[in-house]
């Protein structure tokens, strides 16, 4: 008893005999309760409904814009060029005078020819008095058959001549007027290839310079036979049906192109020409779109994104794209059902309307898809869906 009581009263001992004690209490504690595991929530998911509106299914070509009209400039009479009578690159209206050739000579041979022509108006008319002075002598037997018909050959190759001469004021005048080089239309004309001085049109015509049209623009593109069926078959559907013969009669066929730097396709115009046959050696079709230009901002032979309609579909079915997973059996989209479980969807994805992407088949209007936290979700799970408004309609000006 005095040891133990000692053993109190010592300061060395005591730090542990109240530790012992501290200990005891835990350990009761401890035998007087059990570890229960609380199993996690369920992940919160952000889910939407699919969108359902009329879309319109579009194909997208390339092709290339071509001048609606473009001519080469030559110079068609043998001469010194005389005058350039534009600046480089200019905008010319039809009938300006863009380049002059020395006149003298044509001036010189189409005097000859009004000379020539009014000699032989003269002998014409000689010839035709002398043949008439001759039939009256013929009518009181003054006169020998021989002689009448001699004057009336002659009257008659009088009158010939004059055709003749007639025609070589006509090519005097047309050579002369091949002096101006004039321009054909309204258009833009290419730097001159040719100095003032130099002698052009001497043995074969000479390569002046080149005008072309910028507007209205035309786009080239071709289409694969099988998208040609495809819109041939969506066309006569709609009551539209497309006849390769008056396509330049009618605008029904919208088509949009788009340049390489710009977003979407911010260029309308319709189709104007499809070609009567299928080329065999590409199995494509060549097509043409007419544009406007008035403001002249598209060059001719860029390199341009076309895109045309190919169907309208009144009810598509379109959920957000980035909902969209593939795997090895395709495209899927997770959905939560109504006990909250994840499953997966094998779906049959179309084309891509903004964010948005047309679902053709293996989803319902009604299923709920997971649009955000899919990587919390997989099929068998349960969740904590988040319900949210669809997702939005409005079109993504770069999407293809």
């Amino acid at each position: 008893m005095r040891a133990k009581i000692a053993a109190l009263h010592d300061p060395i001992r005591r730090p542990s005999a109240v530790i012992l004690v501290i200990c005891g209490f835990v350990l009761a504690a401890c035998n007087g309760s059990k570890n229960a595991y609380v199993p996690p929530p369920p992940p919160k998911v952000t889910v939407a409904q699919p969108v359902q509106k009329p879309v319109t299914l579009y194909i997208d070509l390339t092709g290339n814009t071509a001048p609606f009209n473009t001519v080469t400039l030559v110079a068609r009479v043998q001469g010194y060029l005389e005058s350039i009578d534009y600046v480089d690159g200019a905008s010319v209206t039809k009938g300006t005078q863009l380049f002059g050739i020395e006149q003298d000579q044509y001036k010189a041979q189409l005097d000859q020819a009004k000379a020539t022509l009014a000699s032989d108006k003269a002998t014409e008319v000689f010839d035709r008095w002398e043949y008439d002075q001759q039939a009256k002598l013929f009518k009181q037997d003054s006169t020998a058959q021989a002689t009448l018909e001699q004057w009336k050959s002659s009257a008659d190759k009088a009158s010939a001549a004059i055709l003749n001469s007639q025609a070589a004021v006509d090519l005097a005048n047309i050579n002369l007027g091949y002096t101006r080089v004039l321009a054909p239309f309204d258009g833009t004309v290419t730097n001159h290839q040719v100095d003032l001085g130099a002698l052009v049109g001497v043995s074969s015509p000479t390569t002046l310079a080149t005008i072309i049209q910028r507007d209205p623009l035309y786009v080239f593109f071709t289409v694969s036979e099988p998208l040609v069926l495809a819109i041939m078959k969506s066309r006569a559907e709609a009551g539209h049906p497309i006849r390769t013969s008056n396509l330049s009669s009618v605008s029904s066929v919208p088509v949009e192109i788009g340049l390489q730097n710009e977003e979407g396709y911010p260029h309308k115009g319709h189709l104007d020409y499809a070609s009567p046959q299928v080329d065999t050696a590409t199995g494509t079709l060549t097509a043409r779109a007419i544009f406007d230009n008035k403001d002249h901002a598209l060059l001719a032979g860029l390199f341009v994104r076309v895109r045309l309609p190919i169907e309208h579909q009144d009810k598509a079915l379109l959920t957000r794209d980035d909902a969209i997973g593939t795997n090895q059996e395709g495209s899927y989209v997770l959905v939560v059902g109504p006990d909250n479980v994840v499953q997966r969807k094998t779906v049959t994805t179309g084309s891509r309307e903004g964010q948005l992407r047309i679902i053709e088949s293996g989803l319902d209007p009604g299923d709920w898809v997971v649009t955000e936290g899919i990587q919390r979700a997989f099929p068998g799970a349960k969740v904590d869906p988040q319900r949210a408004a669809p997702a939005p309609v409005a079109a993504d000006p770069a999407a293809k």
